[in-house]
């Protein structure tokens, strides 16, 4: 229309990030802290059956666990859109995970330092699979005894896995270890398809 000023917008990109990590790290918490919409849980009560299975050593106060996936959605711009999926984290059903991580571009891994073993399986999926990811540290309380790059080394983690401290129940911080992963995704995929963008990815 002559005289209008018109403003094409186009569609957001729309990013698929897996949010990882051992039996009771704060996953299901992450997603829902930092979700925009109310997030979809798979979780069901934990009960005497799994008793000899799940490992619940440091963490006896968990009641519930995640038995399929979490879906979360946060826009960090109105060109980014990302998909959030978390994974369970009991070894029976790390089969599931290869299906969830088809399209995603990234991940972040959650570790707890209290049981840092319990996600290095999580770690070795991503590297084996080339998928970029940060490691977010947990702090379980608001507490991080540790500094980020004891905890890089006590992981042999390589120097470009950025490591970063976080509380799985703040909505800032949880974003800010999405934004973290983002800028390492965009500094890495600017010869991917000649315009630094990432490429889109449905859920």
């Amino acid at each position: 229309m002559a005289g209008s000023d018109v403003t094409t917008r186009t569609a957001p990109d729309t990013v698929k990030i897996l949010i990882a990590g051992g039996f009771g790290v704060g996953k299901t918490t992450m997603v829902g802290a930092v979700s925009e919409i109310v997030p979809l849980r798979t979780e069901e009560p934990l009960t005497s059956a799994g008793l000899h299975i799940d490992d619940l050593d440091g963490i006896e106060e968990k009641t519930a666990t995640t038995v399929a996936l979490d879906f979360g959605r946060i826009t960090i711009s109105q060109e980014l859109v990302l998909y959030l999926f978390g994974t369970p984290g009991q070894q029976r059903f790390w089969f599931m995970w290869n299906d969830l991580a088809i399209g995603a571009l990234g991940a972040v891994v959650l570790i707890d330092v209290r049981r840092p073993e319990s996600s290095f399986a999580a770690i070795d999926f991503f590297e084996r699979r080339g998928i970029p990811f940060v490691v977010g540290v947990n702090g379980f309380h608001g507490s991080h005894p540790y500094p980020a790059e004891e905890i890089r080394d006590s992981l042999a983690l390589p120097d470009h896995v950025q490591v970063l401290l976080c509380d799985a129940r703040e909505r800032g911080s949880c974003r800010d270890v999405l934004i973290a992963l983002i800028d390492q995704l965009i500094a890495t995929a600017s010869g991917s398809d000649g315009t630094g963008r990432l490429t889109r990815q449905g859920p």
